[in-house]
């Protein structure tokens, strides 16, 4: 199994873990607490967190199917989002 596949299901695990609002584990490793840490700092409205973290979660598994390396932050994956949408006909962001 590839490195990349393995982040992979780490990272699903974890995107499960916070859409159940439940983790029924005691050990992370170092690059999830990042992660946990980022999401919890964006302040996400309860309204849209779900959806948000859906499209969040889309766009990092692609980026790690493809390859490309590192895990994307969801406060970098919301400034991109941002960047977009103030910039009328630009493509999206890997």
């Amino acid at each position: 199994m590839a490195d990349h596949e393995v982040v992979l299901g780490r990272f699903n695990r974890l995107m499960q873990d916070l859409f159940r609002e439940n983790a029924n584990r005691n050990c992370f490793y170092p690059w999830e607490i990042e992660l946990l840490l980022d999401i919890q700092s964006c302040n996400l409205r309860r309204r849209s967190r779900r959806e948000t973290l859906r499209r969040y979660q889309r766009v990092v598994q692609r980026r790690l199917e493809c390859g490309t390396p590192g895990l994307l932050k969801l406060s970098e994956f919301l400034e991109r989002e941002r960047a977009r949408r103030r910039s009328p006909g630009a493509a999206p962001a890997p």
